[in-house]
């Protein structure tokens, strides 16, 4: 009879009839692509989780820098801050333009003095000799001093009689020049310097 044979033998026919080496190895196959998919999906995951935590912090970096921009930054201060600006914008122009008129002023003034100054020259000593020559001589030469000085210019001779150093005061710039008078320069030179200087 068929149960008297040997059960081992018996399930061994059975599983050789069934041909179920197709079906393991088709198995074996699906859990390696199984195994390969997890792995690979793990490695994403892992990618995924580690740029998250990159942007995240970027995130919060960002999110801190943003707060102590608005908490340092007040609209407040920084309109009062573009009206003071615009406050002194206007105060500088508006004194640039009066130094400009005043300066206009004294350039006029100055043309009218060289002009004054260039007559006196060109009049000259009239007379000569004897005590009107003198007097006269000495008049021109107060005159000049008396030029000078309302300018702010302080002439000083020495012992020959002639001058040789100049002290010119500029009250508007609070300035004061000392110029030592060489003779190897000629009036003009130091007519120009003077002007320049004032």
């Amino acid at each position: 009879m068929l149960l008297d044979e040997d059960p081992a033998t018996l399930i061994q026919h059975t599983v050789s009839n069934f041909n179920i080496h197709g079906d393991k190895n088709a198995l074996g196959r699906i859990n390696d692509s199984l195994s390969t998919l997890q792995q690979a999906r793990d490695l994403r995951l892992r990618d995924a989780e580690h740029a998250l935590k990159k942007l995240s912090r970027q995130l919060a970096t960002l999110e801190n820098h943003h707060a102590e921009t608005l908490s340092s930054h007040s609209s407040a201060d920084h309109a009062s801050q573009i009206l003071a600006l615009d406050t002194q914008k206007f105060r500088v122009a508006k004194t640039a333009a009066d130094l400009e008129i005043e300066g206009d002023r004294l350039e006029q003034e100055i043309e009218t003095l060289k002009m004054k100054l260039s007559e006196l020259e060109d009049q000259g000593i009239e007379g000569g000799e004897g005590e009107r020559g003198r007097r006269e001589l000495e008049d021109e030469t107060l005159l000049r001093l008396k030029i000078y000085r309302s300018l702010g210019i302080d002439l000083e001779s020495n012992n020959a009689g002639s001058y040789s150093k100049a002290v010119i005061r500029n009250n508007q710039k609070g300035d004061v020049h000392v110029v030592n008078m060489d003779p190897k320069f000629s009036r003009y030179f130091y007519a120009n310097y003077f002007w320049q200087t004032m």
